[in-house]
């Protein structure tokens, strides 16, 4: 996987709401700033941060033909277009499997990336993610595991050697990031 991939995901997963207002876009068309607030029950200061993101990425649009000046629609580009489906198809999966809230942080995707072709070291998944400090991965790999995403196995050997790998049960996220 190339560095440019890596930091494309990770950058989609920066803020929370990311993949989430990207498929709500998708999936109305485009979205009013107050229905985007409504619809995903969420802070008009995270939503403003999330959108001013999404845009700096090149993903979402201000629509300047539509509407009013001061109440903006906001809508995919050609690139948030191709990435929108892929994100609907991520929200669906972690709703289905109840973990949305430790999902969507900012470095459980990108960890669950990291890991879904197969298991690494604690060192190993800190130098896939560039940007990731030993702390937030040490709190991400043990909210990850408390919902049961990842699995943490110590080797017998001396010095024990822990390794990280996906919960096989979690097929559908597998198949999801096999698709980005």
């Amino acid at each position: 996987m190339t560095n440019s991939y890596i930091d494309r995901f990770t950058a989609l997963f920066h803020h929370r709401w990311s993949a989430a207002v990207l498929a709500e876009l998708h999936r109305c068309g485009g979205c009013k700033f107050i229905t985007l607030v409504n619809r995903l029950s969420i802070s008009r200061d995270s939503l403003r941060r999330t959108l001013d993101a999404l845009m700096t990425q090149g993903w979402v649009l201000r629509n300047p033909g539509h509407g009013h000046p001061m109440r903006p629609e906001y809508i995919l580009t050609p690139s948030g277009a191709r990435l929108a489906p892929w994100c609907a198809r991520v929200c669906a999966v972690l709703r289905a499997a109840g973990i949305e809230e430790v999902g969507f942080r900012k470095w459980s995707m990108p960890i669950a990336l990291a890991l879904h072709r197969g298991r690494r070291r604690f060192s190993e998944l800190r130098s896939f993610l560039p940007g990731l400090t030993a702390r937030a991965l040490t709190l991400a790999l043990k909210e990850l595991s408390g919902v049961g995403v990842i699995e943490r196995h110590v080797s017998d050997g001396f010095p024990p050697t822990t390794y990280y790998q996906l919960n096989r049960g979690f097929r559908a996220l597998r198949s999801v990031l096999d698709e980005f």
